[in-house]
């Protein structure tokens, strides 16, 4: 049985999950915590080849589905090499990204049946669920703004990255008790102030 904390970060393009993640580092190291941070895909040397590959503008070709096992492949990894051993010390990881990003880029976005994708996510995980998960709510122009549209995902239709956000607050509707919903259009440090007083409510 895992001891330790798995709290999630979740949000499209430009959301501004990188100052917060820190400030939630910040947070437990002061509760002398022991924290380790994680990135999907990415964080094992596996995990960062397939990042390259699934990130990188050339591959303009790549399926739907092929993004799919490419991102379970990293999780699957990631999951085995860092997140596990991890919490069975106590830590608390902090990952930016998780599962539901796969739901919502690669069925709510990319258009794969939820039900196959949920159970393909399932078998890369096992039965790993976040203990908390932070969705950084932003518009879609204000994101993308932000984001600089350098990358592979990043350079998909304002379509898609519409459904995204939509893909995304349905989940959090969904699942009430995991999410915690938090708009990035205002100050950071009234998004953090928000993000403290939730985990001194859950934790």
């Amino acid at each position: 049985m895992k001891k330790g904390i798995l709290i999630t970060f979740e949000g499209g393009e430009g959301a501004g999950k990188s100052t917060q993640i820190r400030f939630v580092e910040a947070y437990f190291r002061k509760k002398k915590k022991s924290v380790i941070l994680v990135r999907e895909p990415g964080s094992t040397s596996i995990g960062e080849e397939i990042r390259t590959i699934l990130l990188n503008p050339k591959n303009k070709e790549m399926s739907v589905r092929t993004e799919l096992f490419l991102y379970l492949a990293a999780r699957a990894q990631l999951v085995y090499e860092r997140i596990l051993p991890a919490l069975k010390k106590g830590y608390v990881v902090i990952s930016d990204r998780f599962e539901d990003s796969t739901l919502v880029y690669q069925a709510f976005a990319g258009g794969l049946p939820l039900e196959e994708v949920q159970k393909a996510a399932k078998v890369a995980r096992g039965k790993l669920v976040p203990d908390l998960t932070f969705l950084l709510d932003v518009s879609v122009k204000e994101g993308l703004k932000r984001s600089g549209r350098d990358d592979r995902m990043e350079q998909k239709s304002l379509h898609f990255h519409h459904r995204i956000r939509k893909g995304y607050l349905t989940l959090a509707r969904q699942n009430k008790k995991r999410f915690v919903v938090i708009s990035t259009e205002q100050p950071k440090e009234e998004v953090s102030k928000k993000i403290k007083e939730a985990l001194d409510h859950a934790f």
